[in-house]
């Protein structure tokens, strides 16, 4: 059924605050988004990173929010596109706007940690805008290589800190501490409290650390599109990168 413009509104914002600036039947879901027209803003810095048809392929949106990128991945063609999030209130947005924009999505309450729940993988795993709101994210990437990625996984988090990534040995002396005084350290900020008026801001990478945590949980970064953005493929994780710590012998 085709929804006129003015019920489009009064569900829209019946379903409000927004987090996604969605254009429903010309209808603005957060017009006044304090950056701007998101995430499509966003998009358009590294759209042409994924591939412009999807005939055929599965799409994992992990964090969907209001389900701005499951609606692009369908609309350049993929067979299967799952949203999950653990917000019940923007699955409820995610859905209205596929209904909308009239296209099949299914929408789960998932959260990252119950990426197995779902019992396959997926050809393309979103994983934009999650990594900082958790208290356990490298264990998140390692579930998501453990149970989620068949191939590529497009990964994008806020960063802070050094821009710039150190080389860095294979392996340091105990008494050697320097290499933690450099900017360009991997390093993984930890708010606290909160940070933007967000208590859900937990851990806030530089981007050393979050190529390197991407590296560590077996995806090799194929492209960087976006200050932010990557897109990896899933590659074998290195040794020692089980999401529990493993039990060796000294023997």
């Amino acid at each position: 059924m085709i929804l006129d413009r003015e019920t489009i509104r009064e569900r829209a914002a019946a379903l409000g605050p927004w987090f996604h600036n969605l254009d429903l039947g010309g209808v603005r879901t957060a017009p006044d988004h304090f950056l701007g027209d998101y995430p499509a803003v966003k998009w358009r810095h590294f759209a042409h990173a994924i591939p412009a048809d999807l005939t055929g392929r599965s799409v994992l949106d992990i964090g969907c929010n209001g389900g701005f990128y499951s609606i692009e991945m369908k609309r350049r063609g993929a067979a299967r596109v799952v949203g999950i999030d653990s917000d019940a209130d923007y699955l409820a947005q995610a859905r209205f706007a596929a209904e909308v924009t009239g296209q099949e999505i299914e929408f789960r309450q998932l959260s990252v940690y119950d990426v197995g729940a779902l019992g396959e993988r997926f050809d393309i795993v979103l994983f934009l805008g999650v990594l900082y709101h958790l208290r356990h994210p490298l264990l998140a990437l390692d579930l998501i290589h453990e149970h989620a990625a068949r191939d590529l996984l497009v990964f994008q988090s806020m960063q802070r800190g050094a821009d710039t990534v150190a080389q860095l040995e294979d392996d340091y002396a105990f008494q050697d501490t320097r290499p933690f005084d450099d900017r360009a350290w991997p390093k993984l900020h930890f708010v606290e409290h909160r940070y933007a008026g967000d208590w859900t801001n937990w851990w806030v990478p530089n981007r050393a650390c979050a190529e390197a945590m991407l590296r560590s949980a077996g995806f090799a970064i194929a492209a960087h599109p976006e200050a932010e953005v990557y897109v990896c493929r899933r590659v074998a994780a290195p040794e020692g990168a089980e999401a529990v710590y493993p039990a060796r012998s000294r023997a």
